[in-house]
């Protein structure tokens, strides 16, 4: 079975989220299309040719996906759920909560749990709320 991957939606920064979760996590890009480079994007509302149709991130054993909502669409954000990211240790953990934080809103401070050396709670500056776990378990 293949793990479990997040899809994001953005309203019109998919593009600048996407780099910046390759600069940070130092993953992968595997694809990045805007809705001009997809089959029947004529048939796409005005405004939509740079919206991005489909990007993917490779990173570790799983994908990041993401793509822009249509021009005109409501869109309300990203609501009920996180990313949980887990790393291998404690200080890259840090550094990457710490560069979700720059310009975000903290949720849960990083620091020490019951069941993990590190963990901490943020919404990035594109809107994704992340779960991020590092260092060894506890439990």
């Amino acid at each position: 079975m293949s793990p479990i991957n997040a899809y994001l939606t953005f309203d019109g920064n998919a593009a600048e989220a996407m780099r910046f979760y390759e600069k940070t996590l130092g993953g992968k890009m595997q694809m990045m299309m805007t809705m001009a480079q997809a089959p029947g994007a004529e048939q796409f509302p005005p405004g939509a040719a740079d919206r991005i149709m489909h990007a993917a991130l490779a990173y570790g054993d799983g994908l990041l996906m993401a793509s822009d909502s249509m021009p005109g669409m409501p869109y309300e954000g990203m609501k009920g759920f996180g990313v949980a990211l887990t790393l291998d240790t404690v200080p890259e953990a840090r550094r990457v909560f710490d560069a979700f934080a720059e310009g975000g809103k903290v949720t849960m401070q990083f620091g020490p749990t019951f069941w993990v050396e590190g963990f901490g709670m943020v919404t990035d500056r594109f809107g994704t709320p992340w779960l991020i776990n590092g260092g060894k378990p506890l439990v």
